[in-house]
């Protein structure tokens, strides 16, 4: 069996993986130990990919309505309503809506066709909701979409800030680099966060701001290095053009940043005796009504005390997904024409000719909200969302619905068959998926690295970038289009990085340059390795893609705090979880990923969560003006007053209720476009169901709309969390079978055991309307199995011969409990992650867990005393 390298399809970190093939539709998953951004290691959502990849619940024919058809019949059908459209509408009539999830190729060739063939600024990405700030912040700062740092900073910093990211959740290779430097060098970490996450728990310094006080925070530790005599005025002579006066302006305001003096001396005084400071940014910065300010901010900071260029420093915006990169490099958004160029007259002109092109897109398009404002309102009447979910994944997720049932057309290439977005499809046609991709993503560092393909491309799929190609040969423009591998694709575009770029063209010389990589046959590309363009360090040599060269310390100014609404009075806070990727399309079809996190919670502050008299495993509604969702209670000490945070992943398919972008507004950054997610007004209410149950099943059941489910992946099925109001007709969903049941009317309970003819479990049922639900695990493991014997025990909801509770699953990996673990560190007196590695494994593998496995030694300690 041969092993393939190839990239992972989660997060921006960009991990390198070797691929065994062990069977039509199995791999066995490894890291790759030669890749830069993470040498061997994987975080266990990467580490499970291999759960992932079978082809349940895959579109594999493009559909017409929910008719199966062939791809020309649909092709032409796209290629001839679009067509028709801008005839009679004119380009700007339609729009793409595309994916970091996409690879570069796919990007580049539907960005053509767009701007250069349709002539239309209109295809944004879903990556405008991650980290398009960040874009607009370098764009300002430094006239290019550059990020100025690279991995190897990490090892050489002496002080570390955090804003806005739970690192040890959402990258956690780039977290335990982290535990490396401060273990091996004594790194300094702050973490800047409203809420005290498993990353804050372990810093030296959390400062937990008040939601949008980066602004201020940033702008007075640039005033705190002033008054401190920190500022580099070589640096800010020779390289940097500032408006007069500005930093001396600057006054250190606590009120705005929502934290105390104290706290504000203390992250102060670290800055200044650490110059190797590295601040890495995400979306808690980000995904905000501020985010470009935020990333200014940063970036001012950075700048004026020539923290740039150099080992272990500067501004580092860490992105969310695995091609978030190569979207911005070839132009996926709707606010840059191509490859770092933006809508000058000369830019304009310059890919034109590149691209031998009829016409060309002359000013930016719609980005995302306005894009599905446009479609709502009738302007958008053809829309192709490409490898994403914004039914689900948008701000006002209800309002995006209400506009794709409006469109006249709605396409969407897909993996997943039935999605929230796919359902509110007109047509949709059956992409690739990873495992089947071949081409190339660029991770958060600059990395390009090649994805590669595992498996045959499985029914009619296609790759996306042919798919799109297709199209624009159906359109009339066959030559332009004529690409037969991704490897022609990708030279194309490393062609129009080189092309013009250099200053006696007119402007100033764009970093992004990958001329070195044109001309490869196809077996050069099929052997490319990783590389990172643009070095280590971009602005070593601090020239700037600026006229003269400077870089441009932005005047930003906090912004002012949202008026209080006592209809609404909480903030809400959206997050992701730590083995749960997007809307999970996919990390939903791995039952090791589902044990993390079986719900979604509603973290609340004890004292709020008395105050409004709800109870902590309890249920709460929680609402704005634009929606409402339920969740499950967790009461959470690292919760500010007055705020709320929920996690973003649950859909229709996964939650009848659970679903967060419902309450967001559609508040958008105005220089970025990128949503505020971080700080909606919402309102939170008990909601006190008339009965509880759940319930393990062979077979996905089809539940009720009416009351509230969540559903997970188990090794051998399914588990449903419900409760509701009222009476529930439980043989809607109960399968066929063998039937054991106990019902006691006085107590409200009720339990339902299926088995087979063989006597194997196929599904149980537990309600209750007033008592104790049995725990979950012990049961989930009978399914498929096969004991006539222990039907009183299935009902009792234990097995006859008690075993032992090892609580909620902290390692994923090896399917290690809180309690066995906090067990062993008591009897065996451990005192670190590592002696606790070696007692269990737990740890040892993908290392996911080891931030919660360092909270529980801080717990034993605790109890101890």
């Amino acid at each position: 069996m041969s092993v393939i390298a190839t990239t992972c399809a989660y997060c921006g970190v960009g991990c390198g993986i070797s691929a065994t093939v062990t069977g039509e539709r199995s791999v066995t998953i490894a890291g790759d130990k030669s890749h830069p951004a993470n040498y061997g290691r994987l975080c266990s959502k990467g580490t499970h990919l291999g759960e992932t990849v079978s082809l349940e619940g895959r579109l594999l024919d493009p559909m017409i309505g929910d008719r199966v058809t062939g791809w020309d019949e649909a092709l032409d059908a796209v290629a001839h309503s679009f067509a028709e459209t801008i005839a009679a509408h004119g380009p700007d009539s339609v729009a793409f809506y595309v994916s970091g999830q996409l690879l570069t190729e796919d990007y580049y060739v539907a960005n053509k066709l767009m701007k250069g063939f349709i002539g239309s600024g209109n295809i944004d990405t879903n990556s405008r909701l991650c980290m398009s700030s960040a874009v607009a912040a370098h764009i300002r700062a430094f006239g290019e979409d550059v990020v100025p740092c690279s991995y190897d900073d990490i090892d050489t910093a002496d002080l570390i800030l955090l804003v806005g990211s739970n690192t040890a959740w959402c990258h956690p290779i780039i977290w335990q680099r982290i535990e490396r430097a401060r273990a091996a060098r004594g790194t300094k970490l702050v973490v800047i966060d409203p809420r005290k996450t498993e990353t804050a728990q372990q810093a030296d310094l959390h400062i937990a701001i008040r939601p949008d006080g980066d602004v201020a925070l940033f702008l007075g530790l640039l005033a705190g290095m002033r008054d401190r005599d920190m500022l580099d005025a070589q640096c800010l002579a020779q390289h940097v053009k500032a408006e007069t006066g500005y930093i001396e302006s600057l006054v250190v305001d606590c009120e705005a940043m929502g934290i105390s003096e104290k706290d504000f001396v203390a992250l102060a005084d670290l800055a200044a005796r650490h110059p190797a400071m590295l601040t890495l940014f995400s979306q808690g910065a980000n995904q905000s009504t501020s985010g470009t300010d935020k990333g200014n901010a940063i970036i001012n900071l950075h700048l004026a005390t020539g923290r740039i260029g150099k080992p272990g420093a500067g501004p580092f915006s860490i992105t969310g997904q695995p091609n978030a990169m190569g979207g911005r490099e070839v132009g996926g958004l709707a606010s840059t024409l191509a490859v770092h160029m933006g809508f000058s007259e000369h830019e304009c002109d310059r890919a034109q000719r590149f691209w031998h092109s009829p016409t060309i897109a002359r000013a930016p398009g719609l980005k995302a909200v306005d894009m599905f404002r446009a479609v709502h309102d009738g302007r958008i009447k053809a829309i192709w969302i490409m490898a994403t979910n914004p039914a689900v994944s948008m701000p006002d997720a209800g309002f995006v619905r209400e506009a794709l049932a409006k469109c006249p057309l709605v396409v969407v290439s897909e993996v997943i068959a039935d999605t929230d977005t796919t359902a509110l499809a007109h047509i949709r046609l059956p992409a690739l998926a990873w495992g089947e991709k071949d081409g190339t993503v660029t991770n958060s560092e600059r990395i390009v690295s090649r994805q590669r393909a595992l498996f045959s491309p499985p029914g009619q799929t296609r790759a996306d970038w042919d798919i799109i190609a297709d199209i624009g040969r159906r359109m009339g423009w066959e030559d332009s289009f004529a690409w037969t591998t991704s490897a022609q694709v990708f030279d194309e575009y490393c062609r129009q990085t080189a092309f013009e770029n250099a200053p006696r063209f007119g402007m100033a010389t764009r970093k992004l340059n990958l001329g070195e990589r044109t001309g490869m046959s196809s077996a050069q590309f099929d052997a490319l390795q990783p590389f990172r363009w643009g070095g280590l360090s971009p602005y070593a040599d601090m020239r700037f893609t600026t006229p003269d060269g400077k870089a441009r310390l932005v005047a930003v100014q906090p912004p002012k705090q949202p008026a209080a609404d006592p209809a609404y009075p909480f903030r809400l806070n959206t997050a992701r979880y730590r083995d749960q990727w997007h809307t999970m399309t996919r990390t939903g079809l791995s039952p090791k990923l589902s044990q993390h996190r079986r719900e979604p919670l509603v973290e609340v502050n004890p004292n709020d969560g008395q105050a409004r008299g709800l109870k902590d495993g309890g249920l709460a509604r929680l609402s704005s003006p634009h929606g409402n969702s339920l969740f499950r209670i967790a009461f959470s000490d690292g919760q500010r007053r007055g705020e709320l945070c929920v996690p973003m992943h649950w859909t229709d398919r996964t939650s009848s209720q659970g679903r967060t972008n419902l309450l967001p507004n559609q508040g958008a950054d105005p220089l970025s476009g990128q949503p505020g997610f971080k700080n909606s007004a919402v309102n939170i209410e008990p909601f006190h169901p008339d009965w509880r149950a759940f319930m393990v099943s062979v077979e996905r059941p089809n539940l009720p709309g009416d009351i509230y489910w969540t559903l997970v992946r188990q090794p051998n099925g399914w588990l449903a969390e419900m409760s509701g109001i009222g009476a529930v007709d439980i043989e809607a969903f109960m399968p066929v079978g063998e039937r054991l049941e106990a019902f006691d009317k006085a107590r409200g309970m009720r339990r339902i055991v299926v088995r087979a003819q063989d006597g194997t479990l196929t599904a149980a049922l537990f309600l209750t309307r007033s008592g104790v639900l049995p725990a979950r695990e012990w049961i989930v493991a009978q399914l498929r199995q096969a004991d006539r014997d222990n039907g009183p025990a299935l009902l009792a909801g234990r097995p006859a011969q008690p075993a032992p509770d090892c609580g909620p699953i902290v390692c994923v990996c090896f399917d290690i409990g809180m309690k066995t673990i906090l067990g062993t560190i008591a009897e065996q007196r451990l005192t670190s992650v590592e002696t606790v590695g070696k007692a269990l494994n737990a740890g040892t593998n993908c290392g996911s867990c080891r931030p919660a496995i360092a909270q529980l030694l801080i717990q034993n300690v605790s109890q101890a005393a």
